[in-house]
């Protein structure tokens, strides 16, 4: 399973924050990752929209998170940011010709279960483990080649 660019891209909005425990703008975060500003932007819309961060306009401008990140579920974010009813056509419904006589949808319905639940035994706080050391790390000058 591979998770979608925006679920990427959200997860790493949500780790800057938590590391930094301040507001950042898209602009800083989209620079330190070197990613693109303009799709991190949509992230950024829909973390606001799904409730994980709150958002200010302006000068100084910029978002934070909505809660602690010890309160914010990674499997709540998997959930907000992936479309798992497709993640095999005939969870859809797409009209398969064998469904109900297969173990397809059953075999890969519970491996989607497990990866979820083991998923939501972490909280966002749990994947910036050492606050200091990551943002350090996201801070520093990338290397030129």
């Amino acid at each position: 399973m591979q998770l979608n660019l925006q679920t990427d891209y959200a997860l790493r909005v949500l780790m800057a924050l938590a590391a930094g425990d301040r507001q950042s703008s898209v602009e800083q975060i989209a620079r330190q990752y070197g990613i693109s500003r303009n799709h991190l932007a949509k992230v950024a819309q829909k973390l606001q929209g799904e409730g994980f961060v709150v958002t200010f306009r302006g000068r100084g401008g910029g978002m934070r998170l909505a809660r602690p990140a010890e309160q914010i579920v990674v499997g709540d974010v998997i959930r907000r940011f992936e479309n798992l009813d497709s993640f095999v056509a005939c969870f859809a419904g797409g009209g398969c010709a064998v469904d109900g006589s297969c173990g397809l949808k059953p075999a890969l319905g519970g491996a989607l279960a497990a990866f979820l639940d083991h998923l939501d035994g972490y909280r966002l706080s749990d994947l910036v483990p050492d606050r200091p050391a990551f943002l350090e790390r996201l801070l520093a000058e990338p290397a030129v080649a």
